[in-house]
């Protein structure tokens, strides 16, 4: 979530169907005009722009960042996904759409609000409260937190999902997808359909906040006796489908960690990578949303606060197994195994093998060596993504091997690579190899 103070990010949410459809209408024609000023003055100069040249011309990026974030719920969620997930490999422009979209977020103005908490409480709602802080605290693709204290002295954070934005889920994906379409950002051939039926599956879990206080519950069983975590405490009283209460607990966006001393840095980053591990290999539950705004820190404690378990999946025992295998095949140096091992798990595909050996062996021995290298990692090291990039573009080059991996294993990659995202941003050192090797008891 985005802290916001600014009283210019006002704006009300979009909730009808029409209303969004709208949006996104303005959106593409907003685009389109762009193009077309952007490919009559280029031939003015006499160039000949090519249609992506065209689509991402800097005020084309920001109308749609714009216009994304203005939207919120799916169609931010959304961005954000892909900007987690696709890392390395997006093409600049768009990596700078999604990017702001991990920053953007407007918030729905105090009439709004009032309506909706009416719905959800009562009308009589703000008596059950001493105060009730009218800004919120933070704002984010599908609901915005405020902290609240009740008569009986509960601080509490309360998340309060935008209007509209569950029975928007599915049109709003629809409509990301038919906008990255158009813009030539994904190729035509590639079938993302299984994907996007997963997102919305995803989404309207992550829409459902008395699921979410569940697993909040949960999580906050699962690690009640480790000192390292602390996780908010549900309040039943005054959740709801649509809003979300749980205890106030103090702390600092993970990234203020970027000034810390390398050993702090490290010590919360290994903290973090351990939990990882429990979630595969342990609790056999993962929470896949690694959004850096869901984890916070406490300088006093030490403690890394954990937040929004909407995106808590479980992980199947295959995949557990699968992951089990792979890293025990790199651990061991063995890149026919490491190999077998992905194409077991669906990470790649057997025409890929079939037709780019040699590059996707290249990218094994890549990441073997690495995960050789004795003592500490070095996240802020980035030489070795090059490597592996430019493997995989020439891969992808060749239409027949494009291949989605399974969504179950899809998500749990997701963590790991969003976790790895954030050790790169706080140039930490950790151990990796010993750690895996102490928790799944590799020799």
């Amino acid at each position: 979530m985005t802290d916001r103070n600014d009283k210019s990010r006002d704006r009300a949410v979009p909730r009808g169907r029409l209303s969004r459809f709208g949006q996104f209408g303005r959106l593409a024609s907003g685009v389109a005009g762009g193009m077309i000023a952007e490919g009559a003055r280029r031939l003015a100069d006499g160039e000949r722009p090519a249609m992506r040249e065209m689509m991402l011309t800097p005020a084309n990026v920001t109308r749609v960042a714009e216009r994304l974030s203005h939207l919120r719920g799916a169609a931010m969620k959304l961005g954000q996904m892909i900007s987690m997930d696709a890392g390395d490999m997006l093409p600049p422009e768009l990596s700078e759409i999604m990017g702001r979209l991990r920053e953007n977020a407007h918030r729905m103005p105090p009439q709004q609000l009032q309506k909706l908490l009416a719905a959800e409480w009562g009308k009589d709602w703000r008596k059950r409260f001493v105060r009730f802080g009218a800004t919120p605290i933070a704002a984010a693709s599908i609901g915005q937190v405020h902290r609240a204290t009740t008569h009986d002295g509960r601080d509490l954070a309360i998340k309060v999902q935008y209007p509209g934005v569950r029975e928007s889920i599915d049109s709003d994906v629809d409509n990301v997808a038919t906008l990255l379409r158009i813009s030539n950002l994904l190729p035509s051939e590639l079938d993302i359909g299984p994907l996007l039926i997963e997102a919305k599956t995803q989404l309207h879990q992550e829409a459902d906040y008395q699921r979410e206080g569940k697993y909040l519950s949960r999580f906050g069983e699962l690690l009640s006796n480790d000192p390292d975590y602390v996780i908010p405490v549900l309040d039943d009283e005054f959740t709801t489908p649509r809003v979300l209460a749980m205890s106030f607990v103090e702390g600092k966006a993970i990234e203020t960690l970027a000034d810390a001393p390398q050993d702090i840095r490290d010590s919360a980053m290994t903290q973090l990578f351990s939990l990882v591990l429990r979630e595969i290999f342990e609790f056999g539950m993962i929470q896949s949303d690694p959004n850096f705004a869901n984890y916070r820190y406490q300088p006093e404690t030490g403690r890394l606060v954990l937040l929004d378990f909407g995106a808590t999946r479980h992980v199947a025992a295959d995949i557990s197994a699968g992951y089990r295998h792979l890293i025990g095949a790199a651990l061991g140096g063995d890149r026919d195994l490491v190999r077998t091992q992905a194409l077991n798990t669906g990470f790649v595909s057997e025409v890929a093998v079939a037709r780019h050996r040699d590059r996707i062996d290249n990218m094994i021995d890549i990441i073997i060596g690495e995960l050789s290298r004795p003592g500490r990692f070095d996240f802020g090291d980035r030489s070795f993504v090059a490597g592996l990039t430019q493997q995989g573009m020439d891969v992808a080059a060749d239409k027949a091997a494009w291949h989605i991996p399974p969504t179950d294993l899809l998500f749990v990659q997701r963590k790991i690579s969003g976790t790895a995202l954030l050790a790169a941003r706080l140039k930490v050192r950790i151990d990796v190899r010993a750690m895996v090797e102490e928790f799944l008891h590799i020799a």
